[in-house]
């Protein structure tokens, strides 16, 4: 019994049986342990010994949503969803499915520049989201399908667009790991390697909003989604302009620094000394930034401390070494395996990039020895890395749209955005990923 696959079976069956995932994180990363026969000393250490490491990402997280409550505060995103929400009352019913096509494509498009253009990551979704949930509602859009846009946005840009989140992705963790497990790889070599599997996510993509989810989905008009008669922003045009300096200093600010939570704290403190958010609500930003953050941080945190049990038992190794002996040198099926691990522990720590590390120290030597060439390896462990994070419960690609889309209760994070992003994204990336490795 492999320690690893009981662990991650285990955690994902207590999340779809509605069980807090923190909670199922904890309970199945003590029963890998004790299956590994770690002892619950040594596994509950294990498990602590990992929580540090997510320190600096929960608090990246919280000066991200500080940054997200005084862009709120500021009032853009009450322009955004008024002057939608206009469009939508002037044009309508018989342009529905114009504005609700233009209406995703503007969401899509902030989702990909949260990662690449706007580092802000997940932060603006709670903040974006939920003034639009009433223009949703008008247009009767599935918000499975805006979960599946917002999911791909967040995943499939750091697949391929080193910047941002993209660049630490391919370059900093994907990169570095190939050429410390013995791959001679170019650095600008690795977005390309991951350009197919990149295009069966867009392919699922097509699928969930052309396809599956095209259809009127009715929602209760609830309190939330209703329209508000709240005080008109004073200023807008400061407003914008403030809004975009501030998101540009916060740009470069990352960038130089190499740090979120630098990047995060100059774009609240533009917003300060302008006078767009008043100096004395400083402190109601950064309680209200860490309070919509905190459960994404916290289980972020737990999924550290689950990934390090994981490795503490021993069992990525065995579990890797039992797969490849299933096909002595057959590279197709090879291929399959490889990528089949790294969804199964990609799935149970939530966590593209803390998965990579793990799995290629294991998989380059491995591909290596097989003849796979320098491109179709770095296409299967970058394509086993992402696999997993759409459709983890445990993922901030599925938490962060959850945080938006059920504002008013009405979507489940389960059914309605992990099952519908793991069907269209890791079957795709799945079967693409494997192409890459046949074809580069």
């Amino acid at each position: 019994m492999n320690a690893v696959v009981i662990g991650v079976i285990l955690m994902l069956g207590l999340s779809l049986a509605r069980v807090n995932v923190i909670v199922a994180m904890i309970i199945s990363a003590l029963v890998a342990g004790l299956t590994a026969g770690l002892g619950i000393k040594e596994s509950v250490d294990a498990f602590n010994s990992g929580l540090s490491a997510g320190a600096e990402i929960a608090l990246s997280y919280a000066m991200l949503g500080a940054f997200a409550v005084a862009i709120s505060k500021s009032g853009l995103t009450r322009i955004l969803a008024d002057k939608l929400l206009a469009k939508v009352n002037a044009k309508g019913s018989g342009n529905e499915t114009f504005l609700s096509y233009f209406i995703l494509l503007i969401i899509l498009g902030c989702a990909i520049s949260s990662q690449n253009l706007v580092p802000v990551h997940i932060a603006f979704i709670p903040i974006l989201i939920p003034p639009l949930l009433v223009v949703f509602n008008q247009l009767r859009l599935d918000r499975r399908a805006i979960a599946c846009i917002l999911t791909f946005g967040l995943a499939t840009s750091y697949m391929v667009l080193p910047y941002g989140f993209g660049g630490i992705y391919l370059y900093s963790i994907l990169h570095k790991n190939l050429v410390d497990n013995g791959l001679d790889i170019v650095n600008t070599q690795v977005p390309m390697a991951m350009i197919i599997p990149a295009l069966g996510m867009f392919i699922g993509l097509l699928i969930a909003v052309f396809i599956t989810y095209r259809k009127r989905r009715e929602y209760t008009e609830l309190p939330l989604t209703t329209v508000s008669k709240s005080a008109e922003v004073e200023n807008p045009r400061k407003v914008m302009i403030v809004g975009l300096f501030a998101v540009l200093a916060s740009l470069v600010a990352q960038n130089l620094s190499g740090s979120m939570i630098l990047g995060g704290l100059v774009g609240v403190m533009i917003f300060s000394v302008f006078g767009v958010v008043k100096w004395e609500e400083n402190g109601d930003v950064f309680s209200k930034g860490v309070a919509m953050m905190a459960m994404i941080g916290f289980i972020m945190i737990s999924a550290q401390g689950f990934a390090s049990v994981m490795q503490a038992t021993g069992d990525v190794a065995s579990l890797v070494h039992s797969a490849a002996a299933l096909f002595d040198g057959n590279k197709p099926l090879a291929a399959g395996v490889i990528l089949l691990v790294g969804l199964l522990i990609t799935m149970g720590i939530g966590s593209s990039f803390s998965t990579v590390p793990i799995i290629a120290t294991l998989f380059v030597p491995l591909c290596l020895d097989l003849g796979f060439s320098v491109m179709a390896t770095a296409a299967l462990v970058g394509t086993a890395g992402a696999l997993g994070d759409a459709g983890s419960p445990a993922s901030d690609s599925t938490l962060g749209p959850t945080s938006g889309l059920n504002a008013d209760g009405q979507h489940d994070h389960i059914r309605d955005s992990v099952i519908p992003t793991f069907i269209h994204f890791n079957i795709p990336l799945l079967m693409f990923g494997w192409i890459a490795a046949m074809v580069l």
